[in-house]
C-alpha cells in the first residue's frame, strides 16, 4: 500500500513532469520523457508508448523500455523498434479487442491487469512469445488510453511489471498508480497534441517561406539559388561560431530556439525581392532592359554604314566618268576607312556593354565621342545622334551593368525586406527575425545600407548573415554578369572587405579557420571551382 510520503513525492514528481513535458520541442524527446515518467512515477520495470498512426488504423510503436534487460529502442536512442504495428481492426473490419493495447485505445479504458499470464479475454500470445525468447516474466500491465482535449485518443501508454521500490518484487499496479499515470498521460496527450500542432504551424509557415523564395527565383532564373543557399551558409558559419571555445566569439552560444530564429531569418533575408522590377534583377548587359538594345544600335549603325557606301558612290558619280584613277583611290580610301572606322567603334561598344571589366577613363571619354561622331537619319527624316543620352549613360557604367539609379532600385530589397518583416507579429522567439534578417547589407564600419550600422549596433547573426550573402554572390555559377569565381578568388576578395571594414573580423577568421568555405563549396560549387587555397595569401587572415 502506498505510503502519504512516496504519493506526495510521485505527485510533486507528476507535476515536475508536466513542466518539462510543456517545454520539450522536440517530438521523439518528448515521447521518450512521457515514457519514462510514467515508468519513473508507478515503479514499472519496463513499458512501450504506442501512436495511432495518420489513418487511425493501428497503434505504432514509438518508444521501448524494458531495464531488467537492458532494453531500450525508438525515441532518441537511434535504435527502431523492428515490431510490426498493432491493427486496431480484423480483416473483417470489426474491432480487435482481443490486443489489450488496441482495446484501450477504442475504448478509451484504462485497462489493470494482475497477471498476463491468468488474464481472460486478452490475447497475450505475443508476450509470451517474448518471454520465451528472453527469459523474462511479464505479469502485471497498466495500460492507458492518452486522450487529447477532445477527447480523442492519439496513442496509449502501457506499463509492464511493478516493482517494489525496497524489495523489488514484481506486483500489481496500486489505484495510485493508475490514477498517477491517468494524469500524467492526460497532461502527455494534451504536450503532444501541443507540440504537433506547432510543428504543423511551423510546417506551414515555412512553406510559405518558400513559397515567397520561389515566387522571387521564378521571377530571375539567375538567382534562383539564392534564396536557398544564403540560410545554408549562415547556419554553417553561425555553427562553426557556436563550436569556437575560444578567442573574442567564445561566448557566443545558439539553442535550438535560436537556430531556428537563424533559419527564418536567412530564408527570408531578401523577401523584399518580390518588389524589384525583374529587368533590373535580371540587367545581364548595360543596355539591357526587356531586351539587349544593343540590337537596336547596330541597326543604326547599318543605316550609317548604309549611307557611308551611298556616299562614296554619290561622290564617284559626282566625279564623273573622267575622275583621274587617283581621285577615285582617295574617294575609296576614304569610305574605307569610315567604314573600317564604325566597325571598330561598334566593335567597342558591345564590349563595354558587356559590364564585366572596369571601364577607363579613356574607355568613357571613347563612348562620348562615338555619340558625337556617328549620326543617323531616321524614318521620319531627322537626324539623331547614334547614341541616346540614356544609352550613354549606361555604356558609361564604370563596373558592372547597373546605373545608379538601378542600384538604388536594387538596394531598396533591404528597406522592403525590414518593413514587411517589422510589419509580421512575431512570436517572442522570432523578435530578432527582422533584425537579422535586415542587417546583411551593412558594414562594419558603418558604411552600409539602409540604415548605415556599425559592428557594435549588430547582432552576430546579422554579421554571419552578411559574410555568407556576400560569399555566395561571388561564388555563385549562374549570374549573366559575371563567370563563378574559383574558391582562392572569393576568398581573396573576401579577404579584402575584411581589410576594408566591409565584413566583421572574427567572423571572417572563423570563417577561414574552420574551412566553412570548403564545406560549403563541397555541397555547391562545380569542381572546376574548388582549387587549392593558400591560406597565407588571404588578405587580412594569419594562419
Amino acid at each position: 500500500m502506498d505510503t502519504l510520503d512516496d504519493l506526495l513525492r510521485r505527485l510533486e514528481q507528476l507535476n515536475e513532469i508536466g513542466s518539462a513535458l510543456s517545454n520539450e520541442r522536440n517530438i521523439d524527446a518528448l515521447l521518450e520523457k512521457i515514457l519514462l515518467a510514467a515508468k519513473t512515477i508507478t515503479h514499472a520495470d519496463g513499458g512501450t508508448l504506442y501512436r495511432i498512426d495518420e489513418a487511425g488504423e493501428h497503434l505504432r510503436f514509438e518508444i521501448l523500455r524494458t531495464d531488467s534487460l537492458g532494453i531500450a529502442m525508438g525515441g532518441t536512442t537511434g535504435t527502431p523498434i523492428a515490431f510490426p504495428p498493432l491493427p486496431l481492426h480484423l480483416e473483417d473490419g470489426s474491432p480487435n479487442l482481443s490486443m489489450v493495447a488496441a482495446y484501450s485505445a477504442l475504448k478509451g479504458q484504462t485497462v489493470n491487469i494482475a497477471d498476463a499470464y491468468r488474464a481472460e479475454g486478452f490475447d497475450f500470445s505475443g508476450t509470451r512469445a517474448f518471454d520465451a525468447r528472453t527469459g523474462y516474466r511479464s505479469t502485471s500491465f497498466l495500460t492507458v488510453p492518452m486522450m487529447n482535449h477532445e477527447g480523442a485518443v492519439i496513442g496509449v501508454l502501457q506499463l509492464i511489471n511493478a516493482v517494489h521500490p525496497v524489495t523489488g518484487a514484481v506486483g500489481i499496479f496500486s489505484g495510485s498508480d493508475r490514477q498517477l499515470a491517468e494524469s500524467l498521460a492526460s497532461q502527455a496527450a494534451i504536450a503532444l497534441t501541443n507540440r504537433q500542432l506547432v510543428s504543423q504551424l511551423e510546417a506551414l509557415f515555412e512553406s510559405f517561406i518558400t513559397l515567397i523564395n520561389n515566387a522571387i527565383d521564378e521571377k530571375s532564373p539567375y538567382t534562383g539559388g539564392h534564396c536557398q543557399r544564403v540560410p545554408t551558409l549562415t547556419m554553417m558559419l553561425a555553427e562553426a561560431v557556436n563550436d569556437t571555445q575560444d578567442g573574442p566569439l567564445a561566448g557566443f552560444t545558439m539553442t535550438e530556439a535560436d537556430r531556428y530564429e537563424l533559419k527564418i531569418a536567412g530564408l527570408l533575408h531578401d523577401c523584399g525581392k518580390v518588389t524589384t522590377p525583374v529587368h533590373v534583377v535580371d540587367k545581364a548587359t548595360k543596355l539591357q532592359t526587356i531586351f539587349d538594345r544593343i540590337e537596336l544600335i547596330d541597326t543604326r549603325f547599318e543605316l550609317i554604314r548604309r549611307d557611308i557606301e551611298l556616299a562614296t558612290l554619290n561622290s564617284r558619280f559626282a566625279a564623273g566618268l573622267n575622275a583621274s584613277p587617283a581621285v577615285l583611290a582617295q574617294i575609296e580610301r576614304h569610305g574605307a576607312d569610315r567604314l573600317r572606322d564604325i566597325d571598330e567603334d561598334r566593335a567597342f561598344l558591345h564590349h563595354a556593354n558587356i559590364g564585366s571589366e572596369r571601364m577607363s577613363d579613356a574607355d568613357v571619354e571613347r563612348v562620348h565621342a562615338i555619340a558625337h561622331r556617328w549620326r543617323w537619319t531616321d524614318s521620319q527624316g531627322s537626324e539623331r545622334s547614334c547614341l541616346s543620352e540614356e544609352e550613354v549613360e549606361n555604356l558609361t557604367i564604370r563596373a558592372g551593368t547597373l546605373t545608379g539609379a538601378e542600384r538604388e532600385i536594387i538596394n531598396y530589397h533591404i528597406v522592403s525586406t525590414i518593413r514587411m518583416l517589422e510589419a509580421l507579429p512575431w512570436p517572442r522567439h522570432l523578435t530578432n527575425v527582422p533584425e537579422y534578417a535586415g542587417g546583411h547589407h551593412e558594414r562594419m564600419d558603418g558604411k552600409g545600407y539602409p540604415r548605415g550600422l556599425a559592428r557594435d549596433q549588430m547582432s552576430v547573426q546579422a554579421r554571419v548573415m552578411g559574410i555568407a550573402d556576400i560569399f555566395e554572390a561571388l561564388t555563385a555559377k549562374d549570374r549573366p554578369y559575371k563567370r563563378p569565381m574559383r574558391l582562392s578568388e572569393a576568398l581573396h576578395i573576401l579577404g579584402k572587405f575584411r581589410l576594408n571594414g566591409h565584413i566583421d573580423p572574427d567572423l571572417f577568421d572563423v570563417f577561414v579557420r574552420r574551412q566553412v568555405y570548403l564545406k560549403y563549396a563541397e555541397t555547391f560549387l562545380d569542381p572546376e571551382q574548388i582549387d587549392d587555397v593558400d591560406l597565407s595569401s588571404i588578405p587580412g587572415f594569419q594562419p
